[in-house]
């Protein structure tokens, strides 16, 4: 069969894997299409030692990919918001495919370009947005489709999960392990899309939309950091048996979806707590399989390249086919519609229970005074730690709540804060059981 020509825009890390994955196992992957795909042109604003683009035309324009003649589908692997905006939609006016790795384009614009893409009749294929080489758009979409999707939670993203790990192992302050995971590459040395929650926030937005249907809506997603963890904080929720991890949940409630991003203590117990390093894992519930995991690398050159090509093998499989009879972009057709169905939940009306940890001045009825506030709010205490002071010092308090509305703990740690012999803020970490029961 006639070949599928691609081009390639951005050759950094996962552009790089892309194309060598590409060159590599051309034979197996074109047995696997049915037909060869071949790199036609390659845009890149500096050579990648690590790639051979001997015979293959180059280009330091990105936009000369996306009008090319001779391309059937292109690759965006610039990353950014604006330009790669720019690109895919040049490309799709001009008839092309797209596969993209880009989360923050699909989480912010994929809704204007899937309409865009759905009225020229071409392929959106974004795999590699979310956990790198997980499969776990391609099994939301269509392994899962039999099911109603109670919930999604995961670990999606791995500098936090590499900086959570090493507190708890190695019993080391957030700042410390934050410097090493920026000096081994794992963090940018400006970490703030990682450690507070924005690169969660945007695959989690993706990953909810083909849950339940319903459009992408990355600005109602809650989003808190781990910067504010420390390693009493870790060694508290293991001495509870717990372990702290920076989680992206969507659940469907009554009242609407979650979706939200933070710090969240989890059961020993359960596999999202074994989930170590810079892993990827996502759990998803649904109603006629039960809980499934999905668990591997979730960066990195190759394991992304191997979803971005796995993503141009559907594209050579479905380029013939009627667009109205492809796997829909965000797996319902007519996504729009559920939007006032199923909104998205404030988090103040989030139900979930609550460590809480703060510092007191050591004199009596302290502690009954917290417990009064708590009481007056509706929260329930489930296990309390105080440890012993030395003279003069303050004793950190320990406090595990039972189930409560967001908005009350939010008013009763704003009256403990408010106490004379409470020191600085209380800090809280959400809790979830994350079982088949939830």
């Amino acid at each position: 069969m006639k070949p599928v020509r691609v081009g390639i825009c951005g050759l950094g890390t996962v552009g790089g894997g892309t194309f060598n994955v590409l060159i590599r196992n051309a034979d197996d992957i074109a047995r696997r299409a049915g037909r060869p795909i071949v790199i036609e042109q390659v845009a890149f604003r500096s050579l990648n030692p690590e790639c051979d683009t001997t015979g293959i035309r180059t280009t330091s324009d990105v936009f000369e990919v996306a009008t090319n003649p001779d391309i059937d589908v292109l690759v965006e692997l610039i990353g950014g918001y604006d330009v790669a905006r720019e690109l895919v939609l040049t490309a799709i006016e001009n008839g092309k495919h797209v596969v993209t790795a880009n989360k923050a384009l699909i989480a912010v614009h994929g809704n204007e370009i899937f309409k865009a893409a759905h009225e020229k009749g071409v392929i959106v294929a974004f795999e590699a947005a979310v956990a790198g080489g997980i499969p776990v758009i391609k099994s939301l979409r269509e392994g899962l489709g039999a099911n109603r999707i109670e919930w999604v939670a995961g670990i999606i993203n791995g500098t936090g999960n590499y900086i959570l790990t090493h507190m708890r192992d190695e019993g080391r302050a957030f700042e410390d392990v934050l410097a090493e995971a920026q000096a081994l590459g794992y963090a940018e040395a400006d970490p703030t899309f990682d450690v507070e929650g924005i690169d969660a926030a945007h695959k989690l937005t993706i990953l909810a939309s083909i849950a339940y249907g319903v459009p992408l809506q990355f600005d109602k997603a809650f989003t808190e950091g781990i910067s504010r963890i420390t390693a009493e904080d870790v060694e508290q929720a293991d001495n509870l048996g717990y372990v702290i991890k920076h989680l992206g949940i969507s659940k469907r409630t009554e009242a609407g979806l979650e979706l939200r991003v933070h710090p969240t203590l989890i059961p020993k117990e359960r596999l999202l707590a074994s989930v170590h390093g810079v892993k990827n894992a996502i759990a998803v519930m649904g109603d006629a399989v039960g809980p499934t995991l999905y668990y591997g690398a979730g960066a990195g050159a190759e394991p992304t390249a191997s979803a971005v090509v796995a993503d141009l093998l559907d594209v050579a499989r479905d380029i013939s086919t009627d667009h109205h009879y492809r796997v829909p972009y965000l797996a319902f057709s007519g996504i729009g519609d559920d939007v006032t169905q199923l909104p998205i939940m404030p988090m103040e009306d989030i139900i979930t229970a609550y460590y809480l940890r703060l510092l007191a001045v050591d004199r009596p009825g302290v502690l009954a005074r917290v417990a009064t506030i708590l009481s007056e709010q509706g929260i329930s205490i489930e296990a309390l730690i105080q440890k012993e002071a030395t003279e003069g010092e303050l004793v950190p308090i320990i406090l595990l709540t039972h189930r409560t509305r967001e908005k009350q703990m939010n008013e009763a740690i704003r009256l403990i804060e408010s106490l004379a012999d409470i020191a600085g803020p209380v800090t809280r970490i959400r809790v979830e059981s994350l079982d088949e029961q939830e």
